[in-house]
This record gives C-alpha cells, structure tokens and sequence, in this order.
C-alpha cells in the first residue's frame, strides 16, 4: 500500500505539469492495483454472487475481455490458451489464484500445471476441480452483455466434454460476478480516476481555445485531429474517435442519428456558434467519457447570450434531476423511466442514455437509456445499481430558442461516482459554457 502512494504521488504531481507516467512507473500502478483487486475485491465479489470457483478460458489474440483485465502489466496479450482458475473458501476465509497454463500470469497468479505429470491441459483443469469440489462453478456466458460472452464455443464444448458429469450441472453462466469485476472501482482506482478527469478536462480547455481555435478557419475536422494528435503526444491513447459538432442559428437542428453517427465533418467554425465536443482517453486502464460546450463569442460580445446560458443551465438541471434518482438496488430501467418523468414533469425534453464506465468505455453494469431506446432497454436495462461504481452521466435537453428560430440540444457527459455515500461526480462537471476566446 505504502508504494501506491509513492506512486500516486508522482503521478498527481506530474499531471500538474502536463506530464504522464514512464511506461514502468504505470506499470507499478497497474500491477499494484490488480494485486489489491484480487486479494481485497474478488474475495467480497465472489461471496455476494455465491460463486466458489471461477474459471476464465482464453487464447492468445482472442482473448476473454474480463480475462484481459486480469492481466499483469507486463502481459499484452493471454499466451497459447490461458486458463484461469479462482477458488474462493469462505469458511476458511481463503482465496486460491491459479493458471492452468506453462507460465505464471505475473505475481498474482501462480501456474498450477506441469505439462510433464500432465500433459493434457483439460485434463489438468479437471483435477484441480476435482480436488476442490466446487459447489457452483461460473464461466463467461452471457446473452446480454457483450464484455462478459468470453468463452469461445470451441472452448466450452472442450471443457464440458472432458468435465466429469458430476460437476456439469454446477456450471452456470458468471454474468454477475464478471459485472460486480469490471464495474466494481477500489479506493486505489477511484484516486487515479480523479486525475484521469482532470487531464480530460484539461485537453478540452486548450482544444476549446485560441491556441487551437481561430473563428471563421479552423473547422470541425481540425480540431478532432488535434485532440487525437494531442493524445498520442502525451503517450495516451483514446479508446474512441473525439467528434466536434457545431449549433448555429439558421441551421435546422438534426435528428439523433445524424448527431451521433452522421454529423456533417469539416465545418469551418464562426463567431456566434455553439461548439461541442465528445472525447475520452484511456491510462492505466481506466476510461474517461466526457462532453462539453463551448460559445464563440462575437466580436461585441464579452459573454454568451443569456439564452444560451439559461439553455445551458437546462442541461445541468437535467444532469441533477437524473443523479438524484440513483438508489442501490434499483435499476437502470427504474432509474430512468422515474428521472424522465420528473424531468418532463419540470417542463424539460431530456433524453437520457447513460452507460457504466471503467475498465471498458462502453462498461458492464446497468444500462440506464439509450438514445434510441428511452422506454427502458431489456437485459442490460434490468440489472441492479450497485454501490462503487462509475457512470458515464450522459444525456441531453432540447431547448427552444426563439433568438434563433429553432431548437438546440445541450448535449453533456461527465464520469460520476456512485458510492456508500450517495452520488458525486469524480472531478467536477461543467457548469457554464467555456468562450473562445476566454472571457477575461
């Protein structure tokens, strides 16, 4: 513990100046905060979904998007077919990592076969279960989160052939266990996640600037290959392309599918437009999602509109409504349909369609609204909120605007935590529209 937050330390003081971790520095990170994962996490995890052994099958280059979390730093990929195994104790308050595999997965998990007593893999697994005799056994199947369908058929028709009959009726689907893994964030996670945000926010403020910004030249275009390019030069990656749309009176606002997937590109931005942006970065396994606004002002102006404000603040409203409504146990479907309902109820037009968030962009966890599906969303819509958990808080209210003879939609996303002690998000949210150029 003590040398995590050597760590910590020098990261929080290197984001200050714009600097990111030495490729060993994240890898002590990473490493660290997996070994208190398995130790301190899975334990609890397997206990509440009632799983005693876990078993999590992969090859190299098609590997099990949960067993890709659990890899070590310095293991990119699984290595000819991985096999892991946890066996969870709860009267003896025990935990047992293992890999039936000719190498150990790093510190954490230890290799339990020897290719030369044994020399069929299968055959290996099945002896270790059998030495155990585990009363629920889960693998990686699920019909409705994508993440959490890792076993390939090839391997699953392998494992149940040679598994002997007994034990057959003991394996059941982990869906819940491998949700409460990837969408569960620790102390350790939850204190790197707030820097992640910060480095977010701060790559949108210089893209969302003068320097980067020049009315009536620089286009839409411009600036999404300037977020990309600025993300590489850091020695980051971005786990999805940025977009950068623009509002403007005179234009008719377009349709949902055009605003997410077909957007005009290469617009040449102008004083008076409305700006906004869709971004993320990925660091030490963790993902940020984050939307904002911007107002170019004209040349008169030292403010946006004050309908632009109060538009804005419609938005903030909508986010407020929304984050009010989350309660353990209820889920994303509940959650949705109640804050729809009080937010139409306050005269707003809000659509809601927020996502978990963490080891994976698009996370595991509960669906709360998609943008085609604000009647609920069945299978990913029906799972419960549970606590320790982040959120891509992201949603949208149509405003009309009589200024300019139209409606706009103030689009926005931020990563918000939910916890023991009810909702917060993890750095700050946007509560006011940034101007270009900075109002003095």
């Amino acid at each position: 513990m003590k040398n995590f937050f050597i760590i910590i330390s020098l990261f929080l003081s290197t984001t200050i100046q714009s600097q990111i971790l030495k490729e060993r520095e994240r890898a002590a990170a990473i490493d660290m905060v997996l070994k208190d994962r398995f130790d301190n996490l899975l334990p609890q995890l397997m206990d509440r979904t009632e799983f005693d052994m876990w078993i999590l099958i992969s090859r190299e280059y098609n590997e099990d998007p949960v067993l890709k979390t659990m890899l070590p730093s310095t293991w990119l990929n699984a290595r000819r077919r991985t096999i892991l195994v946890f066996y969870r104790d709860k009267a003896k308050n025990t935990i047992e990592k293992l890999a039936v595999a000719r190498y150990n997965v790093g510190k954490n998990i230890d290799s339990e076969w020897d290719k030369d007593k044994q020399p069929d893999q299968w055959k290996a697994l099945v002896d270790i279960i059998s030495k155990r005799d585990p009363k629920k056994i889960g693998i990686n199947y699920s019909k409705d989160f994508g993440i959490l369908d890792g076993v390939v058929k090839t391997d699953y028709d392998e494992f149940m052939k040679v598994l002997p009959e007994e034990y057959k009726p003991r394996v059941s689907s982990a869906e819940k266990l491998s949700i409460a893994w990837i969408e569960t964030r620790t102390k350790q996670e939850m204190e790197i996640y707030k820097e992640l945000v910060k480095i977010t926010h701060a790559i949108i403020e210089e893209a969302f600037s003068t320097s980067v910004i020049q009315p009536g030249t620089t286009t839409t275009d411009d600036v999404v290959w300037w977020l990309r390019q600025k993300v590489t030069d850091m020695g980051l990656k971005t786990w999805f392309h940025p977009t950068v749309d623009i509002q403007r009176s005179g234009e008719a606002l377009q349709n949902h599918i055009v605003s997410f997937s077909d957007r005009p590109k290469d617009k040449t931005i102008r004083p008076g437009d409305l700006i906004h942006c869709d971004f993320g970065i990925t660091y030490l396994r963790l993902n940020t999602d984050c939307q904002q606004h911007a107002y170019i002002l004209k040349n008169e102006e030292t403010s946006p509109p004050e309908f632009l404000t109060k538009a804005f603040a419609d938005g903030n409203k909508v986010q407020d409504i929304f984050t009010s409504n989350f309660k353990t146990g209820k889920t994303g479907n509940e959650i949705l349909l109640k804050s729809l309902e009080q937010g139409k109820a306050e005269g707003l037009k809000p659509s809601i369609y927020t996502h978990p968030l963490g080891l994976y962009g698009h996370s595991a966890g509960p669906t709360i609204g998609m943008w085609d599906a604000q009647g609920g969303v069945p299978g990913t819509g029906d799972y419960l909120l549970y606590e320790n958990t982040v959120y891509a808080i992201e949603l949208n209210t149509t405003v009309t605007l009589p200024e300019w003879k139209k409606d706009i939609r103030i689009m926005l996303e931020e990563a918000g935590f939910w916890g023991t002690s009810g909702f917060k998000y993890v750095n700050d949210r946007q509560t006011e529209l940034i101007t270009i150029p900075k109002r003095k």
